[in-house]
């Protein structure tokens, strides 16, 4: 399937297609069972062309299982969710629990997690306040044995239907996906930037946007720990923009008739350097 937003905004990479399947394609990209692996790495092979499985035992890290919709996976964090709330913000070092497990990490784990884990990530303030995350953090369990990321050409929408598109946009595309979104809906708040794991803003919380009456589209990519992963193969100027398929058709059918073809987007693509 071709997409008519993808042509219209100029956008680079592949659109990306996040389906569940009950069986993993021919050759498609996976990590090795029980292997650490940044999903969001796999995602930027499959903007690039590839297609990526996950499984219940090749999600690549625990943020990773709960984003792809594998359960709560943040209880098999080493030290349960208590360590795990430490780990996201003020570290593991300043209780004895934590120190524990963290000695234990020390010679088996890398040297960057095993820091990370002691010292914390300062991503939030506090434990608690990275539990009340965890509570609002829509986690589920998949519906299927796999979650694919497949580039969209590749899918034929009468044999399966993707639970979220996912597009690459640079500042001046993300602009326009945000007016779009909104274009043909009441409201102006058809769009959210959740803080989460980039993965989670492709996988868990789109597909809650999904199951809702009004589904809303959800930037993403504002993960740093992500962007560290994915730059070498996509470079730094890119957030991800991911539609739940009902609003992606949505919007697909917006497109002509709209400020895509007007005086103001055209000028300022003309402005653009070329894409290379």
């Amino acid at each position: 399937m071709e997409s008519k937003i993808a042509k219209a905004v100029g956008i680079k990479y592949n659109p990306v297609a996040v389906v569940l399947s009950a069986a993993k394609p021919e050759k498609a990209l996976q990590f090795k069972q029980g292997k650490w692996g940044c999903v969001m790495f796999m995602f930027a092979n499959a903007a690039r062309g590839k297609t990526a499985a996950f499984d219940k035992s090749t999600y690549g890290c625990w943020g990773g299982g709960v984003g792809l919709g594998f359960g709560n996976v943040y209880l098999q964090f080493p030290g349960g969710v208590d360590c795990f709330a430490h780990f996201l913000s003020s570290g593991n070092r300043q209780w004895e629990t934590g120190r524990q497990v963290g000695k234990a990490l020390a010679g088996t784990a890398g040297k960057e997690f095993a820091e990370n884990f002691l010292e914390g990530e300062g991503y939030v303030q506090t434990p608690g306040l990275v539990k009340q995350w965890l509570a609002e953090l829509p986690i589920a369990e998949a519906a299927s044995a796999y979650v694919l990321f497949k580039p969209l050409a590749e899918i034929d929408p009468a044999v399966e239907k993707p639970e979220t598109v996912v597009l690459l946009a640079d500042p001046d595309q993300l602009s326009a996906l945000v007016i779009l979104a909104n274009y043909g809906r009441e409201g102006m708040e058809n769009v959210i930037i959740p803080w989460a794991a980039g993965c989670q803003t492709i996988g868990i919380l789109p597909f809650r946007e999904g199951r809702s009456g009004s589904p809303r589209a959800v930037v993403g990519l504002t993960d740093i720990s992500a962007r560290k992963y994915v730059r070498t193969l996509l470079g730094a100027q890119y957030l991800s923009f991911a539609m739940p398929w009902q609003m992606f058709l949505e919007m697909e059918g917006h497109v002509a008739g709209s400020f895509l073809s007007k005086h103001t987007w055209r000028s300022l693509q003309q402005s653009r350097p070329p894409v290379t």
